[in-house]
């Protein structure tokens, strides 16, 4: 194939912030080109807004029903090859259900659908399908982590006991929901967000990295969710206790009420032989710790590091890569992943390409939620993952 992989793009116009996100890691390594979309709910902002993209009027469609339909008719050497969602959480589940179901492929940003419901019928569609779903757990493209996850995988910190996840945010301090604040809006709004606010938004990534790093999955939690800010609906601070599948114990802290916290997503995973730590403000670092022997830095871009590592890693080291490179490390693989699949090549299992999340990813985080919220409610008692 000599061309790029053509992408579709539902939500994301004008003054939506994780839109641009995902068209600046689409655009970052030349693979993907944005031909059409359906930007907005309101059929004059998404052509105003496909206008500022320097699209053809013909390819800014007033709704994603529209959008998928239409490109489904045009040739294959023009139509879109996948469709990225990127819409507030309650508009995931129909234009990926649909799409899949009209031939396309789906990279969808987190959580995958509103509720746990839709994300086992989606589930069953991609399987049904054939065709590929991705999910932008942006966090498990950053180089380092996956040299954490390779070296436990490798067992160098031996049997796994204990993990320490966090991820604060203090935005949400105040009541900034009623000040017009779009982002804000909606991830307050439970017809909108779904069950969860904070553990949905966040809480999620925390969970998805755990797992991701230490290859274990949640087995049961206890969960303490809070509204601190009078008058909003959902959750704004959470406090679980984790019980792993094989033994190991943790410790998921979220919250967006952390006043002066930027995005200071971190973990600690310790094993019989040592541990490790790895920050996202500061994530060409891993700090690596052992019983007998000093501790280690680990930094990215250098020969050191295994493949998976180097195949995320873009500049030589001492040059800063973080958020946007590591959010285009999924949409490289996931394009990858898509060219190999139209040229009809045979991909190994240990292929970079395949390194990025999937529907049953997106199943576990929607399952993490419900099992979050129900705790919560039965003032913490431990509740198994559906």
């Amino acid at each position: 194939m000599s061309r790029k992989i053509r992408m579709g793009m539902v939500g994301g116009g004008r003054g939506a912030f994780i839109g641009a996100v995902h068209r600046m890691a689409a655009n970052l390594d030349g693979q993907i080109e944005l031909v059409c979309g359906a930007f907005s709910s309101d059929p004059q902002r998404s052509k105003d807004s496909g206008a500022d993209f320097f699209l053809p009027a013909n390819r800014c469609y007033p709704d994603w029903k529209t959008m998928i339909e239409s490109e489904a008719k045009l040739p294959e050497g023009e139509r879109m090859d996948f469709v990225a969602i990127v819409t507030p959480n309650h508009v995931h589940f129909p234009p990926a259900k649909y799409a899949l179901e009209n031939g396309f492929h789906v990279l969808s940003d987190k959580p995958a659908t509103f509720d746990l419901a839709e994300a086992k019928e989606l589930q069953g569609i991609v399987e049904k399908s054939g065709q590929l779903y991705g999910l932008t757990h942006n966090y498990t493209g950053y180089p380092l982590v996956k040299e954490a996850r390779d070296m436990i995988a490798a067992g160098k910190l031996g049997k796994i006991r204990k993990v320490v996840v966090e991820y604060p945010q203090g935005w949400l301090s105040s009541r900034v929901e009623e000040s017009g604040q779009k982002q804000a809006a909606w991830r307050t709004d439970p017809s909108k967000s779904g069950a969860a606010g904070c553990i949905g938004d966040i809480g999620t990534h925390a969970e998805n990295l755990a797992e991701y790093i230490t290859g274990l999955e949640i087995e049961e939690l206890a969960a303490d969710i809070t509204a601190f800010v009078p008058g909003r609906q959902l959750d704004d601070d959470g406090n679980v206790l984790l019980r792993f599948k094989g033994g190991a114990k943790g410790v998921l802290h979220a919250s967006q009420i952390s006043a002066g916290e930027e995005n200071n997503l971190n973990i600690r995973v310790y094993g019989e032989l040592g541990g490790l730590e790895w920050r996202q403000m500061e994530p060409n670092t891993m700090i690596v710790k052992w019983l007998d022997k000093p501790t280690e830095i680990y930094r990215t871009g250098l020969g050191y590091l295994g493949k998976n590592a180097a195949a995320a890693a873009r500049i030589p080291a001492g040059h800063p890569e973080g958020y946007l490179e590591a959010f285009a490390n999924i949409y490289r693989n996931f394009a990858g992943h898509i060219r190999a699949t139209l040229e009809g090549r045979e991909i190994a299992k240990d292929e970079p390409i395949l390194d990025y999340p999937k529907i049953a990813d997106g199943v576990r985080g929607m399952a993490f939620i419900n099992a979050v919220v129900a705790s919560s409610q039965a003032n913490a008692t431990w509740t198994p993952l559906d």
